[in-house]
Parts: C-alpha cells; sequence; structure tokens
C-alpha cells in the first residue's frame, strides 16, 4: 500500500506457487499510465500486483521452470520486518508468487503491531485476498528498558531478531521449502534455516546501490578498525559500484555503539550465507550495482541476485471510490500537479514543514501535498493550520492545491495523467512506484538510505536531487524561496519529463515476459521447485 507509507505491521507469509504464476506481477504498455490525461485509468483486477498498468484477468503466460521439480509445488516463506517499508514489498512479492493455479498462501501477523498503519495494511490484505489465511505470530518477551530511547522499529527489529528460535517451528509447521527473510533478520534466521534444511534467501527492500554498501560495510569497518580508527566513518567506496559520501551514509552507522549500527552489520556479513538475494529493482535501472553484486566484485563469492522490480502495489478494494483527491486530481490539467509526500516513518520539522508550504505557493504550481506531523502514525493528531502555521496558507492556496493528512493510495496518484512531479523523500517503495509510472522525482531524502537512493533516482535519470538541502539531524533550513524556485525549474523542463518517461518504459521491458526482471523471478521460483515441493 503507497500512499503516506506508515512504516510499520510486522507479518510472515506462507507462499505455495508455480512458476508460471510470477508473470502477474509486470507492467503492461508504460503509455497506458501517461498517455490519457488526466482521466483515470481502467483499474486492473482486484489481486493482480500490477496496480495500475492495464492488465488481462486471463491466465499468466507460462514462465519457464528449471530442474526435476516441475511438477512440484514449492512452499515459499516470506518472513518480512515491521515497517510499511518492509511490510509492503513482500506483500507484493507474496502476491506475485501466489497467483496462479495450485498456490497456497497463509499470512502470518507478528504481534503486536508497532503502528496502526501495519494493522491497516494486513487487514486490507485479507480481505482482498479471502484465500489468504492468517496464522498469528507472536514474539518473545522483550524488555525494551536495554534501549531507553530507541526508535520503536528499531526495538521492534530486536525483537524479531531475539525471537527468531519461534521460527524453526513455524518453518515445520508450513512445510516450508524455501525461506525469504528481511533483511534486517538476515543473520538470525539463515542459521534457523540452515538447521531444518530449508533454502533461505533475503529480500532486499532498498535499493540494489543500498545493498551493496550493506554488503561491503563490515569489511570497511574491519578495515578501519584495523587502521586505528574504529568506530570513525567516512567516505565509502563500494567495489565496483561508486563512492558513497559520508553525509549519505544513515545517520545511524556514524555510532558503532547504536542498536542499528550492530544489526546493520551482522546482517551485512550474514549476506554471504544466503542462497540468494532478491532486490525490489530492475537491471536498467542500476546496472553498475547489480552488475558489481552478481560479479562478486563487491564480496567475492556473494550470493546470486535476482533483480525482481519494481514489484508494484497489490490492488485492494477501495473503501471509498470517490475519493477526493482523486475527484480533484480528474479536475487538473495533464502533467500539472506536483505531488509532495515524505511518508510516515519520519516527521519534518514544523519550521521546514512552513518553509515548505511558502515554497510550493510561491512555485505557482499545482499540488497534492500529504502532510505528516509525528514520527509513529498513532501520534499523529495534530491539526493541518497548526503543522503548517495559521497565516492563511490554505486559504491562499484554495482552488490549486489540495493539502490533507489522510491516508492516500499512493500508487492511483502516481498513475494518474495529472502528476507532473513527485517530491519524495526517496524512501525505497515510492522510488520504485515512480519508476513505474515514469513519473519524475525531485529527491529530498531525509534520514538512513534515502541519501543513497536519491543518488540513484539522480543516476538513473528519474529525476533530481539538490544536494545541498539538509536532512535529519543536520542544521539548517531548506528556504521557502529556494525551494520555489527549484519546483519551477523542474516542472518547466521538458527533458526531466522525457527522461522519466523514459525509465517507465524500461521497467516495463523489464517487468514484461522475457524481460530481465520476469526472468529473475522465474530463475527464483525455478530453485525453490528444484528444492523439492511441500515439506509437509
Amino acid at each position: 500500500m503507497g500512499g503516506r507509507q506508515s512504516d510499520s505491521t510486522t507479518a510472515v507469509v506462507v507462499a505455495s506457487c508455480g512458476a508460471e504464476s510470477v508473470a502477474r506481477h509486470v507492467i503492461s504498455d508504460p503509455q497506458e499510465c501517461r498517455g490519457h490525461p488526466p482521466q483515470r485509468l481502467p483499474q486492473p483486477p482486484l489481486f493482480s500486483p500490477l496496480a495500475g498498468r492495464k492488465c488481462s484477468t486471463a491466465s499468466s503466460p507460462a514462465m519457464p521452470t528449471s530442474g526435476d521439480h516441475a511438477g512440484a509445488r514449492p512452499h515459499v516463506v516470506l518472513l518480512p520486518s515491521a515497517g510499511m517499508g518492509h511490510l509492503v514489498p513482500f506483500g507484493r512479492l507474496a502476491v506475485a508468487l501466489s497467483q496462479g493455479d495450485g498456490c497456497d498462501v497463509s499470512v502470518a501477523a507478528v504481534l503486536p503491531t508497532v503502528s496502526s498503519a501495519e494493522s491497516r495494511h494486513l487487514d486490507a490484505l485479507f480481505a482482498a485476498a479471502p484465500a489468504v489465511r492468517r496464522l498469528d505470530f507472536r514474539l518473545a518477551p522483550f524488555d525494551e528498558s536495554e534501549f531507553p530511547g530507541a526508535d520503536p522499529f528499531f526495538l521492534r527489529f530486536e525483537a524479531m531478531r531475539r525471537s527468531a528460535p519461534l521460527l524453526g517451528p513455524l518453518l515445520a509447521g508450513a512445510g516450508a521449502s524455501a525461506l525469504v527473510t528481511d533483511i534486517v533478520l538476515a543473520s538470525v534466521a539463515l542459521p534457523v534455516a540452515r538447521e531444518r534444511g530449508v533454502p533461505c534467501y533475503v529480500l532486499f527492500t532498498s535499493s540494489a546501490a543500498m545493498l551493496a554498501f550493506c554488503a561491503h560495510f563490515p569489511s570497511y569497518t574491519d578495515a578501519s578498525a584495523a587502521a586505528g580508527r574504529p568506530g570513525v566513518v567516512g567516505d565509502v567506496d563500494v567495489p565496483g559500484v561508486y563512492r558513497i559520501p559520508k553525509s549519505s551514509v544513515p545517520q545511524a552507522l556514524h555510532d558503532p555503539k547504536h542498536l542499528f549500527t550492530q544489526q546493520f552489520v551482522a546482517n551485512g556479513r550474514g549476506l554471504v550465507d544466503a542462497d540468494g538475494i532478491l532486490v525490489n529493482t530492475f537491471d536498467a535501472f542500476e546496472p553498475e550495482a547489480v552488475t558489481a553484486l552478481r560479479e562478486g566484485k563487491v564480496v567475492s563469492d556473494f550470493p546470486p541476485v535476482f533483480a525482481v522490480g519494481p514489484l508494484l502495489p497489490v490492488r485492494f478494494p477501495a473503501k471509498d471510490p470517490a475519493a477526493g483527491y482523486m475527484q480533484w486530481l480528474d479536475a487538473q490539467p495533464a502533467r500539472s500537479v506536483v505531488y509532495v509526500s515524505f511518508g510516515s516513518r519520519k516527521a519534518i520539522s514544523p519550521d521546514q514543514l512552513r518553509e515548505l508550504a511558502a515554497g510550493l505557493e510561491a512555485s505557482g504550481q499545482r499540488f497534492l501535498w500529504v502532510v505528516k506531523g509525528a514520527v509513529v502514525d498513532r501520534d499523529d493528531a495534530g491539526e493541518l493550520g497548526e503543522l503548517l502555521g495559521d497565516d492563511g496558507f490554505l486559504e491562499r492556496v484554495q482552488g490549486r492545491a489540495l493539502v490533507t493528512k489522510g491516508w492516500v493510495e499512493q500508487e492511483e496518484i502516481l498513475r494518474h495523467g495529472s502528476v507532473g512531479l513527485f517530491i519524495s523523500h526517496c524512501g525505497w517503495n515510492s522510488v520504485t512506484e515512480a519508476a513505474a509510472f515514469g513519473v519524475p522525482v525531485l529527491a529530498w531524502p531525509r534520514f538512513g538510505d534515502q541519501r543513497v537512493n536519491a543518488a540513484v533516482v539522480a543516476r538513473g535519470e528519474l529525476g533530481a536531487w539538490e544536494q545541498r538541502w539538509s536532512w535529519d539531524g543536520e542544521e539548517g533550513l531548506v528556504s521557502g524561496k529556494e525551494i520555489g524556485e527549484k519546483i519551477k525549474a523542474v516542472m518547466v523542463d521538458d527533458t526531466v519529463a522525457k527522461k522519466g518517461a523514459k525509465v517507465g518504459d524500461a521497467a516495463a521491458a523489464a517487468t514484461a515476459k522475457g524481460g530481465t526482471s520476469y526472468r529473475s523471478l522465474a530463475e527464483f521460483v525455478g530453485r525453490c521447485r528444484d528444492a523439492g515441493g511441500r515439506h509437509d
């Protein structure tokens, strides 16, 4: 589920599937999403992961199989971690794998959830797919007081990591023939799967560039320690890829004692023990990183890398088919609207929010802005006027703008013909959705992997990144004047729009039958078949 992506419900997804089924995550003709603005495009079938391209309700074309187990039904267990940024791509992969004949799907929700967005997402998944069975998975007791002041999602990562022994009985009870775990659980889930004789793969929920950084970072820290600079992080030259500057390294990694740093390094070391790595990207978008990983330039003897993206949204039943923001978009000219969303994992400071408001107003452009004022969605109770300042902003932009704190379906917005630019924090789900629909991005990363992802946006010619703009923890405000000028410059630049459309075409080619991502997903399913069918 896109939109204000609230990073949070944890779930374990169990799917058994046939290789031919995974073709349904592909995009069809990218022009169908951009060619007839501003009308909404025909909706895809309810359960299709296409969620935005026209697609047939007929069975998917047969995909190649491998090995001697063509008749077996591989039973794949998907284990996502906390946060919508993790849960969403796992759900998309699960639906892609579960499409077609002879497929069983079970989802075990990890309880309790971190945020209500996770619960809503799971409820929507079960409502949309009645054949999917829910299995509750309760974590072992965990004393959060060990880590006072820690981010609630990092605490959930740790609680799940410490509950890894409970995964063994789950795999046995499910009769799993393969496990796909989240990267944040890799170092603890891989040994459990190995002990059970179950092949274990990792779904990396960020960019291939970030995957390369993650795989290399343990060696980097080892070299720093050997040079007498333990814990010191500067620019990181990722072999075969490119330099990640110090300013783009996730903030937590500058503190070697940080809970996230300890998890990140352990998981990076564990990657080499996986049977393969799936990553939600496509070869043409990140050629350097994907090639370097596959050729062992980043880490020697690295597992096979399956670039299977972009994994597109699951189509859920609409609660409000006449959503106000969609009606508003319908009334706007083609490619005239700036869509603004920074996800729901982090909040922008009140002062910066008001400068952003001033910039949007000064740009003279139409805009749809989804505002967030709190880190965890259940705490986001502030009124719009409160957050944006009581200076008449909402009244002044009335008619050419829509500002909301409500939940939106981001994929519906990005596929709409009236949207011409996406101002994004560069959470990876948002980047892949923009790429799939050919919408240019003005990158404004806020924390974590987002500056690495913003560099992918710029290098991949999906949009622009103003690298001087501050992010979480840095001093200084970006002025409304500067924001307004940048928005206007990008919106009037036809080259930006054309390059964005070209990325959309490349995404469609990758996921079409015979494309690079189509073949990668087929190869993964073939390997699961070779591992054997259900182990009931």
